[in-house]
């Protein structure tokens, strides 16, 4: 497959983009020789990056709504309210099988152009398909919530993996003083990657490998976020949705807020859902060069700037195609005439915001099969 008259971000010269098998192979300015075989698609007005890395979701939990109506104090007041408040809505949703809540989740992603995501909680059962599901660590919930976490932590056998888990989640001193706590515990100094992080020091940053930025599930819950700006001096910041539990289902909404809070820069921030997370989670993609895996979204712009700007203003009912591991997993319906060699009967029509989508596998079916038991879910996205 060749990618024609592309631009990379910050690059004004359009580019050619080839991919062989899984990975991709060259990327020249000039026209890229190819054989009949080849898969040649050409863009007008677009723009590619790296598949986003989702560092932090719960699969199973992206059929919720929002739920909360307050501002807590910390993610376990928030817990026992909604239990109280919306025990009705939670029952509604936890009726339908993890296995097919797990799937949606995976097509949540997709559907923004995620080509990995990492699942937080027990191992969902989801292969990598259509997006790369990563769950190559040791997923702790949290401090409170977690029975026995200090020997889970110090768990001998687990030694080499990183230790997930969510920590800080609050703006009080309960917040502040378990990060301590779970620093001191980690007797087998494993390497730390704290989710939400919003009442963690610098100081206390220092200690972990990683931190994972969720900002709207922070407002959401806690009407303010991590520092980011101060923490990213210690250690490496990287970004994550959570679930719709506490936040929007597109990770674009997510990203527009966090740009406009100037707490990182626009290059990273973009780095955060790129390079970054690929460095930290070992995987061999995050960037456009050769010999990194052919995870690649292109999408539509009106100006074809090559800045930032179009980058975070992208919605997705504007993504023409979403390569993962070299494979076409989605792509925008003006596309068809080009992909004649596509094998059509292994995707499904869909609209989003009225676009027409292609997108690999059966999510019509998928969502007929949650509508079984749960009559008034609702997506995102349209069948007709």
């Amino acid at each position: 497959m060749i990618l024609n008259n592309v631009k990379m971000i910050g690059n004004n010269e359009p580019v050619n983009v080839r991919i062989k098998g899984q990975q991709i192979m060259e990327i020249s300015s000039s026209p890229i020789n190819h054989k009949s075989e080849v898969l040649p698609i050409t863009f007008d007005k677009a723009i590619i990056f790296p598949g986003l890395i989702n560092s932090h979701d719960h699969l199973d939990f992206n059929l919720f709504p929002q739920l909360g109506n307050e501002i807590y104090s910390n993610y376990t007041e928030w817990g026992e309210y909604i239990h109280k408040s919306y025990k009705e809505e939670i029952d509604q949703v936890l009726q339908i099988p993890s296995p097919l809540r797990s799937r949606w989740g995976v097509f949540k992603n997709l559907l923004c152009g995620i080509t990995t995501v990492v699942n937080h909680g027990e191992p969902s059962g989801m292969n990598d398909d259509l997006i790369t599901v990563f769950e190559k660590s040791q997923s702790l919930h949290s401090l409170q919530l977690e029975k026995n976490w200090k020997l889970k932590l110090n768990n001998p056998l687990k030694i080499n993996l990183p230790a997930v888990i969510h920590v800080g989640e609050g703006d009080d001193w309960l917040s502040f003083q378990e990060i301590d706590e779970l620093i001191y515990w980690n007797f087998l100094k494993k390497k730390l990657i704290g989710v939400h992080a919003v009442a963690m020091s610098e100081k206390q940053a220092k200690n972990f490998k990683a931190i994972v930025w969720c900002p709207q599930s922070n407002y959401f819950l806690l009407n303010k976020t991590a520092q980011v700006h101060l923490l990213k001096k210690h250690t490496s910041i990287l970004f994550g949705t959570d679930s719709t539990l506490t936040s929007s289902w597109d990770i674009w909404e997510h990203l527009r807020l966090a740009r406009k809070d100037h707490l990182l820069s626009d290059n990273s921030l973009y780095n955060s859902l790129t390079s970054g997370p690929a460095s930290c989670w070992n995987l061999n993609c995050g960037e456009i060069a050769p010999g990194k895996d052919a995870d690649l979204v292109v999408v539509e712009t009106s100006t074809a700037k090559t800045g930032f700007d179009d980058f975070f203003e992208t919605v997705p009912a504007n993504i023409l195609l979403v390569a993962h591991k070299g494979n076409v997993r989605l792509f925008d319906e003006s596309l068809l005439p080009q992909l004649n060699a596509i094998d059509l009967s292994c995707f499904s029509k869909i609209y989003v915001n009225g676009n027409c989508k292609y997108v690999q596998g059966d999510l019509p079916a998928l969502m007929d099969d949650i509508k079984k038991y749960h009559s008034s879910a609702v997506f995102p996205v349209s069948v007709n």
